[in-house]
């Protein structure tokens, strides 16, 4: 063991783990919370990111070399601060992005087979009210499906819809280059008008920012299903909220939320239209696997001296090596 610390801001796999194990001193934070991520990171030269990073961890770690987010997103890292600082981000992506589709397909089809109300039914009122729901449900196959963002994550997706469902598939997105053949590049607005499920899997950006909102559900189709698998944000909860209610939407899959945890007294909580989870959309044992993979051999080529395989911020090294001069 060298003398190297790392800190985690969550658990990580137990295989990965023992890497880290290998490669220095690792601490894992006794909470995800700023206070305990503040306090609990004095020292670290390397920190795998899994919650959000205060700022005041780069303001007081001399020590610190970079910050690598378990998984792609970058919203829980300041990374302009991280630059001022001459601390190195890197990042994952991909890793996750199968387990994210899985995710989202299966949430759709749950929601087309009215399983929150069939599930609900049959425990509280018996066999028969369950059933009842049967003749309403609806199959996956041969719809169409409308994602916004074509990342890793909505490819996957859209592999998926097209060659195992046989849906019609439609994005939205910046980058015309990352659309795959067969699935058509729309305007938001058309997106909107003509997808049964809609998907969201777009960073969140100021672009992309209550994108949402009632005006753009008003253009969904009546009895359309959303997936959020993005970022909470991206959707204003209480227009959602009310098109599920009056009917306008049939379902909705929500893995992410504007406030973190979601509170017990949310609107949505009451609403049997809905599939609630916990963030954890990108979460299997075999993603954290390949996750904490990824986030060792960044470290061991930082350790190496060499560049991070997906740096996130190149225009640091200049800084970083002015920090750590003997790499």
């Amino acid at each position: 063991m060298t003398g190297l610390s790392i800190f985690s801001t969550h658990p990580l796999h137990p295989l990965v783990t023992a890497d880290l194990e290998t490669l220095g001193k690792l601490h894992v934070a006794s909470a995800p919370s700023p206070a305990a991520i503040i306090e609990e990171s004095a020292g670290a030269e390397i920190v795998v990111v899994r919650a959000p990073i205060p700022v005041q961890v780069l303001q007081r770690a001399p020590n610190l070399r970079a910050l690598i987010r378990h998984g792609a997103g970058l919203d829980m890292i300041p990374v302009s601060d991280a630059t001022a600082a001459g601390v190195l981000v890197a990042n994952v992506p991909g890793a996750n992005a199968l387990t994210v589709a899985e995710h989202a397909i299966w949430s759709a089809m749950a929601l087309l087979r009215r399983h929150p109300q069939v599930n609900h039914d049959l425990r509280a009122k018996g066999w028969a009210a369950g059933r009842a729901h049967a003749d309403f449900g609806r199959e996956l196959s041969g719809r169409s499906i409308g994602i916004l963002g074509m990342g890793n994550i909505g490819r996957e997706i859209a592999r998926i819809a097209r060659f195992g469902f046989g849906m019609t598939v439609a994005c939205h997105t910046r980058s015309a280059a990352s659309v795959p053949e067969g699935v058509a590049l729309l305007g938001f607005d058309a997106l909107l008008a003509t997808s049964d499920i809609v998907v969201l899997c777009a960073p969140l950006t100021e672009a992309t920012h209550g994108i949402l909102n009632a005006t753009a559900i008003a253009q969904m189709r009546p009895g359309a299903i959303l997936v959020n698998v993005a970022r909470g944000p991206l959707i204003d909860e209480v227009a959602v909220a009310e098109a599920l209610s009056s009917g306008h939407l049939g379902g909705a899959a929500l893995d992410v939320f504007t406030t973190q945890p979601l509170p017990g007294d949310h609107p949505f909580m009451a609403l049997s239209n809905v599939i609630l989870t916990p963030h954890m959309a990108g979460i299997t044992e075999e993603s954290m696997l390949r996750m904490g993979k990824g986030v060792v051999a960044e470290i061991r080529l930082i350790l190496a001296g060499e560049r991070p395989a997906n740096l996130c911020n190149p225009e640091v090294l200049a800084r970083y090596h002015q920090r750590f001069p003997t790499d």
